[in-house]
């Protein structure tokens, strides 16, 4: 393997965050580095999982001495119903994303400020649920699409449709232990009715209906939004780009989109590339304007525009520390607040853009479908009206930024894919290249890494170390997310980190022409993954369960993140965590989240605070799978 002198290592990551902490002194401000401190240590009941603050009587928490609530609910009924509170939650943050992104396609024309830009995408996704599209208008198919979509929420009766793409053991293994989701708002009003004062307090129970509500989310919410966003901007394609701090531009004008919403980024983007804007920022002082994301949407607007990404969650300061950034633009999830409070030690403009995301000390924009694109052009003239009030001395831009190939929705997977079949034999548009690579011992198998940063660990350490050994142990990666973010960061987006990986993957790379990580999207678009586990599956013959496929969060924090998890191994695969789900309090939630979800999916929880020892655990879990295919 050779070393590491073409990548940025994290050693190098920590000595430009500490620079730029040292800049956060100079203009009195504080960071998430401040504000973990003064948290530290965390309350023990909430870690556990073992508070309860779901009625008045309480708060109640769980000690040796009190080990029941006023209302009797002991440590296993409480840790059960916070986690599926946490569950709910996390669906709800996905599955309203789609909800929007449906609502925006509703609105859509020819003359409006969003199109269809992948009429065949449409076309595929209007036959699957029945509706006409011979001889009918591609707008009027898009309007009756997204009305059935947006059908999924709140229908009285029946199954979400998606759950007809997975394999038919699942869906099976879905009806008997009866998981199938419905309505997805309605899984989520259950939850939180199960979890009101006076309802369920069995453990078991709980995480049942934590395994249907999750489903709502990936095959659900998570799977429209992907889709539908497919539809409105164009299904993502093979991008060059760069990423990391030195993005930034000094003689530019620099706009930052942070978020998750594809809609509010895509009229930026688009509005950034207008010549009389473009003209007007020079007019200004400026050679141009320079945008780049943060977040997962910069992921989304990287896999369609490459535009380049400035960095993950906890790079979001870090950005306007560098005293070079005119304007961060947000949208909706995974936005410190703390940004308002920061952006006035500088000469940023914060500007936020939904009313799911309301920030004080903010300038509150709502974007609107109707006016969009011109809100987009208001947004990004303020921005280059800011440039000449940037203060020189407070200037820092780091000159670490790495080469990226992004861009590998399954589409691009399997087009990768056909070019090394052999067509007068080989069946083209499937995964079988990559299983006989599998088969063969090529590849040893696949690891979805996905998720957050969390600064409770060293950030994107655990990333990085896990996905060097994968790389190196002949393991290909698919990454989304903050994950996706570091590994651009480093370096490991390159076709290049060939040379981190084993013979095997090395080899694969070479023939395919990819990047040992593939980049396939933002966190939404986790539900890419399962259905390229799902192709996999089917193209074997046999179930995702058994497959040498599964996923890992490292550094995961949202409530997003612990709906994904579930969804992921309700679909059969085994989710490897580096952060311990609050739940440690009740022995029977630890049990079931590991042992128990085996019994009803086949896959579980496998938890291991050291990235090493997690990698060894991901590699005797991927040999026991190969084992019993026989391989």
């Amino acid at each position: 393997m050779r070393t590491l002198e073409n990548f940025t290592t994290i050693e190098q990551m920590e000595t430009v965050t500490a620079k730029l902490k040292e800049m956060a002194t100079f203009v009195h401000a504080e960071t998430w580095q401040d504000r973990a401190k003064n948290q530290t240590p965390h309350c023990k009941f909430g870690e556990d999982g073992i508070c309860c603050k779901n009625c008045s009587m309480g708060p109640c928490r769980i000690t040796a001495k009190a080990s029941r609530g006023v209302c009797g609910a002991d440590a296993h009924a409480i840790a059960g119903r916070n986690y599926l509170r946490t569950i709910a939650a996390g669906t709800s943050a996905h599955s309203d994303h789609a909800r929007e992104i449906l609502h925006v396609l509703h609105s859509a024309s020819r003359d409006g400020n969003y199109q269809v830009r992948d009429e065949q995408k449409l076309i595929k996704l209007a036959k699957e649920w029945g509706v006409a599209v011979d001889g009918r208008d591609i707008y009027d198919v898009a309007h009756e699409v997204a009305e059935v979509g947006l059908a999924e929420f709140g229908k009285s009766f029946g199954t979400l449709r998606f759950i007809s793409r997975a394999t038919p053991e699942r869906q099976k293994v879905w009806k008997e232990q009866d998981i199938e989701p419905r309505a997805i708002d309605r899984e989520i009003a259950t939850s939180m009715h199960m979890t009101n004062m006076g309802n369920s307090a069995d453990a078991a129970a709980l995480l049942h209906q934590g395994l249907r509500t999750s489903l709502s989310n990936g095959w659900g919410g998570s799977m429209l939004g992907t889709e539908i966003t497919d539809i409105l901007f164009g299904t993502p394609t093979v991008w060059n780009t760069e990423g990391n701090l030195g993005v930034l531009e000094k003689d530019y004008v620099n706009i930052v989109v942070h978020g998750h919403d594809p809609a509010f980024s895509e009229m930026v983007v688009t509005a950034g590339e207008l010549k009389e804007l473009i003209d007007y920022a020079k007019s200004k002082g400026a050679k141009g304007i320079n945008l780049v994301g943060l977040c997962c949407t910069a992921n989304e607007v990287a896999m369609r525009h490459g535009v380049r990404m400035a960095g993950n969650f906890l790079q979001q300061e870090n950005v306007v520390l560098t005293g070079v950034v005119e304007m961060m633009c947000v949208d909706v999830q995974c936005i410190f607040p703390a940004l308002s409070v920061l952006t006035e030690c500088y000469h940023t403009k914060f500007v936020t853009s939904s009313p799911i995301a309301r920030i004080p000390g903010s300038i509150y924009i709502e974007f609107k479908p109707e006016t969009a694109f011109e809100q987009a052009k208001e947004i990004i003239k303020m921005a280059i009206d800011n440039f000449q009030n940037r203060d020189a001395s407070k200037v820092y831009i780091p000159d670490t930024k790495q080469k990226a190939t992004v861009g590998y929705p399954c589409e691009q997977i399997i087009k990768h894919l056909d070019g090394v079949a052999n067509s007068h034999v080989d069946e083209l548009g499937s995964y079988r290249p990559a299983i006989d690579a599998i088969k063969a011992g090529v590849l040893r198998g696949a690891v979805a890494i996905v998720g957050c940063n969390n600064p409770r660990v060293r950030a994107d350490y655990s990333h990085f170390e896990i996905m060097k050994e994968l790389l190196a142990n002949d393991v290909l990666i698919v990454a989304t997310g903050c994950a996706a973010q570091l590994a651009t960061k480093a370096g490991l987006l390159q076709k290049e980190a060939k040379y981190l990986c084993g013979a095997g993957l090395r080899r694969v790379c070479e023939l395919v022409d990819i990047p040992p990580i593939l980049h396939m999207g933002a966190c939404v678009d986790i539900s890419r993954m399962m259905l390229l586990a799902t192709g996999i599956a089917k193209d074997w013959g046999v179930d995702t369960t058994q497959i040498p496929v599964v996923g890992c969060a490292p550094e995961w924090m949202s409530e997003k993140a612990v709906s994904i998890a579930n969804y992921v191994v309700s679909t059969g695969l085994d989710v490897y965590l580096g952060i311990e789900p609050q739940v440690k309090g009740s022995s029977q939630m630890m049990e079931l989240i590991t042992e128990g979800t085996r019994k009803i999916t086949g896959a579980g929880y496998i938890i291991n605070t050291d990235p090493h020892e997690l990698v060894k655990s991901i590699l005797d879990g991927l040999e026991k799978k190969r084992a019993g295919l026989g391989i």
